[in-house]
C-alpha cells in the first residue's frame, strides 16, 4: 500500500472516529469516502464501481453546475475539509479526476481551426490537472506531451509515451522523406 493511500486512510479513519462519526459510515457519506480513495489511486479495482458509478453520475446541464454537484458530493465525507490539504485534493479531483488522462486532453486541448488557423493540440496543461497529478494525496503519472503541436503533437499516457514518441518521429521522417508539390508524371 502506498504512503499516499496509508495518509488518506488515516485521514479518513480519524474522521471516522470522531464524536461526530461514531458509527460505520453509510450510504452517500460512505460513497464519497470511497469515492476519495478510488479516485486518489491510478487503478481501480472493482470495490470501487458503486462509489465511482455514483460519482460520475452526478450531470447537470451546465457543466460547471455538474463539477459543483460532485465537489459538494465528496465533501460529505467527514474527512474532506479536516485539513487544507484534504481540501485541496477535494477540489483537485474534483476538477481533475476523469479529465486529465491522454485521451481527454487531446480531446478538450484542440485549438484553432477554420478562421483561427490550423486546429493542433495544445502542449499545456490544464491548471487543474497540474494540481490533480501534484497534489500530496495522489499518486498518479500525468500523460505527457508527444511532439511539437505544430507538428501534430498529441498527449499519450506516461506508460506508452516511449511507444508513442518512436511512432510520431518515424511518421515525421516519413513525411519529410514525401516530395512536397504536383508533379505530372509523363
Amino acid at each position: 500500500m502506498s504512503k499516499i493511500t496509508i495518509a488518506i486512510l488515516t485521514t479518513l479513519l480519524g474522521a471516522c472516529t470522531s464524536s461526530h462519526a461514531q458509527s460505520v459510515l453509510t450510504g452517500d457519506t460512505r460513497l464519497a469516502c470511497e469515492a476519495l480513495l478510488c479516485l486518489a489511486s491510478g487503478t481501480r479495482p472493482t470495490e470501487c464501481t458503486p462509489s465511482l458509478s455514483r460519482y460520475f453520475s452526478i450531470n447537470f446541464k451546465k457543466f460547471g453546475d455538474t463539477l459543483k454537484g460532485r465537489l459538494n458530493f465528496l465533501n460529505l465525507c467527514p474527512a474532506s475539509n479536516q485539513t487544507p490539504q484534504m481540501s485541496s485534493f477535494v477540489s483537485a479531483i474534483t476538477y481533475g479526476g476523469g479529465r486529465c488522462d491522454a485521451e481527454s486532453l487531446n480531446l478538450t486541448l484542440v485549438v484553432g481551426g477554420q478562421d483561427d488557423g490550423p486546429t493542433y493540440i495544445s502542449d499545456q496543461m490544464p491548471d487543474y490537472c497540474t494540481a490533480y497529478f501534484s497534489n500530496a494525496y495522489t499518486r498518479l503519472t500525468a500523460p505527457r506531451y508527444v511532439g511539437t503541436p505544430t507538428k501534430a503533437g498529441f498527449w499519450a499516457e506516461a506508460a506508452d509515451y516511449e511507444r508513442a514518441l518512436a511512432e510520431y518521429n518515424a511518421r515525421q521522417q516519413a513525411e519529410q522523406q514525401q516530395p512536397t508539390g504536383n508533379y505530372w508524371w509523363r
